[in-house]
């Protein structure tokens, strides 16, 4: 027999799937070891062929009796076309790190007589099943979800939706979670596994337990603070529990699982799903950055078309393209009311920065705020200070002959972190000792200008030196240490929160009355066709932290140089409707997603000049070819970094697979297909 078997390792530039021989009847997704060259590496069965005219080499072994689902190998087949990646790569995403390691499967790596062999049930599994009645999950201990009348409608919006991925807009507090949990009890009650995608373990913690609390131990959670063998074992539990092939005896079908965590829960292989829900959709963290790129969004909404099951993408601030996709295919649904009757809408006051008459006491914060932050002090309620940029001050100069302190690996300039009194790369993490002098010309005047979320608490813990402070931003390198804090808050033991985007995801913090932006626009000036859809989404995620039903009051004070933006003025309104309106007007007009499908070409070489002869050959034999539309050439955001120089260039086409087949033999140069951003 001859099988097509997927090398998890890259073994040539462009290589796919080999063909190989074996006496076994193996099944797509069984995991084998296999000769390429003169190593044996793990590869992944696709599929049987039939008998071919050329020598073949026989599978060395069979590693695992219970194969991959096939949507996972449908899936790393998928991904390789459609983000142009190699196929190996894709399949090696399958699977957790470590696999061969010795026991990592449950044993030492033998040949098995055979294929289909399965591992018998334990003396005390057997022992505990005493009737022929196949075992399904105890529906008694399913929990009753009260849902409101709104809530009830978007269900059966849900349930009806033409479409198998569904987009559930839901305004901060409608109740969006109460959804997730009755569309899960519902899909256990069939026998089937849903998984839950979150942005980051630690920051939705909340979620985490009202699942828990709900369904007990039927969950299962896949996090980073998780080691090696700990995530090995967990991969494995989830094939051997939801597999008919491992559970094939009348007393042990397979059992529902509800697998939580990041985009690569999505890849868990549970064999009987039925259900994909995607919190918090409009996060970047859904996006994989490095090789393979991909979207966990599409992901999931190819599997969810392959298995006909639902994939529900919930967020109060969807992506716009799939905000448009939706409303074309009638699969949005909205829940446009918050679930509890207490919950208020927040009074909003607008601080124009360049009016330096509101700021008489503190060059950061306006005499509004402080006035405010005082009060929630005397009444022992909460304020968050947002403000997205962490560090002390962004720019390190010479006032004296301009030099800069830049990063000497990305030549980007440091940043001052004042409480260590070091300067921090936050491309690479590079760090060095703030210099006592010049080293251009040695004048002592060194200047430190900008300012991130270390100064601000600096700057509050002298203004109110006896209160209680936190800083939520990416210094706060572990999850332990955001879970810890987050708790403290929760208790109401800090009296002000810092913070950057890390604080504007979906927390609910009860004793919080007002949230302050430091700077609303200060995202609009990035050279990116995304920036002013991440300043909507911050915005309204951060100010959706207060009037949430815990307090009588919420306050929001907006400090901005663009008081009249219109991202600026949607977002204090929380009108999603009215800022997609605006932001599709400026994509149609601009040729940009979802009316163009976009790709990005980046090249990068050791000098300036071979990288730009190679980025204008690839425009001038890409201009070549019709229904692309192409930028210039020009040095990217990051043009200088350790590994030389990089230009780039975007192409645009309003069919994907022009986009696709043309971009396909500059493989070798670095290709993102719908990148998130330009940066």
């Amino acid at each position: 027999m001859f099988f097509e078997v997927i090398p998890t390792e890259v073994y040539r530039e462009g290589g796919g799937a080999l063909t190989y021989s074996s006496d076994q009847k193996l099944l797509p997704g069984h995991l084998v070891l296999i000769p390429v060259g003169r190593r044996t590496i793990l590869g992944i069965v696709s599929k049987r062929v039939p008998k071919v005219n050329f020598p073949t080499k026989p599978i060395s072994r069979l590693l695992h009796p219970t194969p991959l689902p096939v949507h996972l190998v449908k899936s790393a087949i998928w991904l390789s076309d459609y983000y142009l990646s190699p196929l190996p790569q894709t399949m090696n995403l399958m699977l957790p790190a470590g696999l061969l390691t010795k026991n990592a499967l449950g044993g030492p790596l033998k040949p098995l007589s055979s294929p289909t062999a399965q591992p018998q049930p334990s003396a005390a599994k057997t022992s505990q099943t005493t009737s022929n009645t196949p075992e399904t999950p105890n529906l008694l201990k399913l929990p009753l979800i009260n849902l409101n009348s709104a809530q009830k409608n978007a269900l059966r919006a849900l349930q009806e939706a033409p479409s198998t991925t569904r987009l559930l807009r839901g305004v901060t507090g409608s109740g969006k979670t109460n959804l997730y949990l009755q569309m899960t009890a519902e899909t256990l009650k069939t026998g089937k596994s849903a998984v839950l995608l979150v942005p980051e373990i630690a920051l939705t913690s909340q979620l985490v337990k009202i699942f828990e609390n709900a369904f007990g131990n039927l969950v299962t959670l896949i996090h980073s603070r998780q080691t090696m063998s700990e995530r090995r074992k967990i991969w494995l539990n989830i094939l051997q529990k939801t597999s008919p092939v491992a559970q094939n005896t009348p007393n042990h079908p397979p059992e529902p699982l509800i697998i939580i965590g990041p985009r690569s829960a999505l890849l868990a292989p549970i064999a009987n799903l039925g259900l994909i829900l995607i919190d918090e959709a409009h996060e970047g963290a859904y996006y994989q950055e490095n090789a393979p790129r991909y979207s966990a969004l599409r992901l999931a909404s190819f599997i969810a078309s392959t298995l006909k099951i639902p994939c529900v993408e919930g967020t109060a601030t969807p992506n716009i393209t799939d905000f448009y996709l939706a409303k074309k295919h009638h699969s949005l649904i909205e829940l446009s009311q918050k679930a509890k009757t207490t919950a208020i809408d927040p009074h909003i006051q607008i601080i124009d920065l360049k009016d330096r008459t509101n700021f008489p006491h503190n060059r950061y914060f306006s005499h509004q705020l402080l006035t405010k932050i005082k009060s929630n002090l005397q009444a022992k309620h909460q304020t968050l200070i947002f403000h997205n940029r962490r560090g002390s001050s962004p720019l390190t100069i010479c006032e004296e002959c301009g030099w800069q302190a830049l990063c000497p690996n990305c030549y980007l300039p440091m940043n001052l972190h004042a409480d260590t009194y070091l300067l921090s790369c936050h491309l690479c993490g590079h760090e060095t000792k703030v210099p006592s002098s010049c080293p251009n010309c040695h004048h002592v005047g060194i200047i430190h200008k900008g300012f991130g979320t270390k100064l601000l608490e600096a700057e509050l813990k002298q203004l109110f030196p006896n209160v209680k402070t936190a800083r939520f931003d990416g210094d706060n390198k572990k999850d332990s240490d955001l879970a810890s804090l987050y708790s403290a808050v929760k208790s109401g033991d800090i009296d002000i929160l810092i913070g950057t985007q890390t604080l504007a995801r979906g927390l609910d913090l009860p004793h919080l009355a007002t949230v302050g932006i430091i700077q609303a626009d200060s995202g609009l000036a990035l050279p990116d066709f995304a920036a002013e859809e991440r300043t909507f989404e911050l915005l309204t995620q951060v100010i959706g932290r207060v009037g949430r039903g815990h307090l009588d009051l919420a306050d929001v004070i907006v400090q901005t140089y663009q008081p009249d933006h219109p991202v600026i003025q949607t977002a204090l309104a929380a009108d999603y409707p009215a800022f997609a309106e605006y932001l599709l007007q400026k994509r149609r007009s601009g040729q940009l997603p979802p009316y163009t499908y976009l790709a990005r070409l980046a090249i990068t070489y050791k000098t300036e000049k071979t990288t730009v002869q190679k980025i204008q050959a690839a425009h001038s034999s890409l201009s070549q070819i019709s229904g692309l539309i192409l930028s210039p050439p020009a040095p990217a955001f990051h043009e200088r970094t350790a590994r030389g120089y990089t230009w780039q260039f975007t192409i645009k086409s309003t069919s994907r697979e022009t986009l696709r087949r043309a971009l396909l033999p500059f493989a070798k140069f670095h290709i993102e297909l719908d990148p998130p951003s330009m940066l």
